[in-house]
Parts: structure tokens; C-alpha cells; sequence
């Protein structure tokens, strides 16, 4: 394990992630969840406000958050699609309050360019596209337009039917095969290859074993050469592994987050920021040890 989280260094060091974050600092980006939906499976409703979410937001990077991720459309699975309107409604106050307040990155999480755009316009400096450019044929387009970071998500099939009929005949093969297609299309579009990171979608038309999976073999994926985003954080696969419901399981997520670094990963997508950091900056201060 100590490899991929060396391999992960390393690319902080020759600046994959280029000028946004720490280079070379040795410890993961933290991306805090802001989920403005009332139907999110972990946290819908808490922050539809718009007050609400934008005082959560600024915990959030008070508490350790490199980067706040906003999405006003739910993914979880069978989650109903939401009208292009309904989706700007629900992030654009949110991302014009935060807009020179927030001092971090801002990530818009969503699978429509208008959307994206929008957000750009309005301070986002990250399109988070679960899509992977599936969904939208201009979200590249608009990435390349803003100079926006964009991370590229592999799914099967959408939010609504991803878990309806899971099978893979090559799970790793296929995610890798997916991921660097979608960022030879980014690049082919006019994205900057240092400003795209990838996600294999844990979650997202997977079963417990195949996310169990994707973990333990994660440094395959931070090979591609790009940086590599885990979203574990409270998702059913945690659930399922300790028999737990989605409001005990912080324990869980943490160990995610930390093998999932450990293996690679330089940015973890979470909601629970403090207890994160604090569990990060054990491992970095272990790998960091000499004597």
C-alpha cells in the first residue's frame, strides 16, 4: 500500500494537480459534500436552504475541506431526474453566496453543461460530471471554455437504473478502459490533461463486492496518470459490509478514505471533513516518519 500513496505524492509533486492546491504538501485534497437535494440518500433535505447550505459549506472548509463539491440533482440510486431549472434554482444562490467568501476551490456537481456553465460564471473553478461525458455532449466543451478542472466518473447506466442489472465481464478492465476514453474525449475537446482527474464510481452500478474490489486494486486506476477522486463516504456498500444503517457508518468511511489514499487516491470526497482530516493526517504523519 505504501507504493500507491508514494505514486499518488509524486504526482502532487510534479503538479498534476497544477497550481489550485498544495503541491507537494504529502497529504490528500478533502472534497466536503454539499448536497442542495431534498432526496439525497445520506444527507437530503439538510441543506435545501439556501442560508443553510452556504453556513455548512464555510464548516466545512473550517474544518479541513480543500475543495466544497455542490449538487442540486441526486444520484443516489434510483433518484428522479430534475428539471434543467429546478437544478439552477437550487445551486446558484448557493454558489453566489459563497463566491469570494468560501477562500477554496468551489466544485459544481453535475451532469448538464448549462448548469456548469452557469456555475463557472458564478465563482465553480471544478464541473464533478458523474456522466463521465456520457450524459451531456458539450460538458467537455464547457470545461475547456472556463479552464475548469474536470473530473470524469464512470457509471452504469444513470441514477435511475445503474443497480437494476449490474454485470461486468472485466470490472477493472472496463472502468480503466471507460475512464481514459472519457479523458482522450477532454482532452480531444480542448481540456488541459493536467486539469482532468478520474473516479471510478464507487456506487455507482456496482455491487458490495465490485466497490471492495475497486478499492483493493485502486493504484491500477492512479496508473492511467491521472489524479484519481474516491467517493466511498456512508455509501451502501459500507452498509452492507457492517450490517449498519447510513447514519453509522463514519467508522466505515474512514477506512475507505484512508485505504483508498493509502492505494492512491489524491482527493477524497467525503461528508464528514473533521474526523477525515484527522484520520489522513495520521497516515500522512506515519509515511512521513523517519528514524
Amino acid at each position: 500500500m505504501q507504493d500507491g500513496f508514494r505514486y499518488y505524492h509524486a504526482m502532487l509533486t510534479r503538479g498534476l494537480l497544477g497550481d489550485l492546491f498544495e503541491i507537494g504538501s504529502g497529504r490528500a485534497l478533502l472534497m466536503g459534500i454539499l448536497n442542495v437535494t431534498p432526496d439525497s440518500f445520506s444527507d437530503g433535505g439538510r441543506f435545501i436552504e439556501p442560508d443553510r447550505a452556504i453556513e455548512h459549506a464555510l464548516r466545512m472548509v473550517d474544518e479541513g475541506a480543500d475543495i466544497i463539491d455542490i449538487g442540486g440533482e441526486s444520484s443516489r440510486p434510483g433518484a428522479r431526474e430534475v428539471s434543467l431549472g429546478e437544478e439552477l434554482d437550487r445551486v446558484m444562490p448557493v454558489i453566489e453566496g459563497l463566491n469570494g467568501k468560501l477562500g477554496k476551490p468551489i466544485s459544481i456537481d453535475t451532469r448538464r453543461s448549462a448548469v456548469a456553465r452557469a456555475a463557472c460564471r458564478a465563482g465553480a473553478v471544478m464541473i464533478n460530471d458523474i456522466s463521465g461525458l456520457r450524459n451531456d455532449p458539450q460538458m467537455a466543451q464547457t470545461a475547456a471554455e472556463f479552464g475548469a478542472w474536470l473530473v470524469l466518473m464512470h457509471m452504469k447506466g444513470t441514477p435511475a437504473t445503474m443497480q437494476l442489472d449490474i454485470h461486468y465481464d472485466d470490472l477493472l478492465g472496463e472502468i480503466g478502459s471507460f475512464l481514459a476514453a472519457a479523458a482522450e474525449k477532454a482532452v480531444a475537446a480542448g481540456v488541459e490533461k493536467s486539469k482532468i482527474i478520474i473516479d471510478p464510481g464507487i456506487g455507482f452500478g456496482k455491487t458490495t463486492v465490485h466497490n471492495l474490489v475497486i478499492l483493493k486494486n485502486l493504484d491500477r486506476f492512479a496508473k492511467l496518470g491521472y489524479p484519481v477522486l474516491v467517493g466511498a463516504s456512508r455509501k451502501s456498500f459500507i452498509g452492507n459490509t457492517l450490517g449498519l444503517p447510513v447514519e453509522q457508518r463514519l467508522e466505515g468511511s474512514l477506512a475507505a478514505a484512508v485505504y483508498a489514499v493509502l492505494k492512491g487516491a489524491a482527493i477524497v470526497r467525503v461528508h464528514d471533513v473533521s474526523a477525515t482530516r484527522r484520520a489522513l493526517r495520521i497516515i500522512e504523519a506515519i509515511e512521513g516518519a523517519e528514524g
